[in-house]
């Protein structure tokens, strides 16, 4: 088991899966961004507000860190936001909340709204 700071000091790729919550608020700021490799590959694919999306555009902008984010801490993302003017575009990807949806999670999802559905009939009778 390593720090938080060990981790984003060695790692290549930070792939980020979450809950938002007191602990992890704000866990990744301008402190820990500035811990990455140049180069490094950092992923939010759990909840907005874990890293600071302020600092994150900076960083960013410095061109030394390639960002894939898949929520953000308000949604939809609004007009003035900074990640809206980041000069390194070609280093940020974002999409719209999306990562859940792949063949097995739809199957996963749809199975569990059926089985919810037959057990609240089968109580009903």
């Amino acid at each position: 088991r390593v720090s938080l700071d060990e981790l984003l000091k060695r790692s290549e790729i930070v792939s980020i899966h979450a809950p938002l919550n007191e602990k992890t608020k704000n866990l990744i700021g301008k402190e820990e961004l500035d811990l990455m490799k140049e180069g490094a590959i950092l992923l939010n694919l759990g909840r907005g507000g874990i890293v600071n999306e302020r600092h994150l555009a900076n960083k960013i902008n410095e061109g030394d860190l390639y960002v894939g984010l898949d929520v953000l801490e308000k949604e939809p993302i609004e007009e003035d936001h900074p990640l809206m003017f980041v000069r390194n575009s070609d280093n940020l990807l974002i999409t719209p909340h999306i990562a859940w949806t792949s063949v097995e999670a739809r199957k996963r999802l749809i199975e569990g709204i059926y089985e919810n559905i037959k057990n609240f009939v089968k109580e009903k009778r």
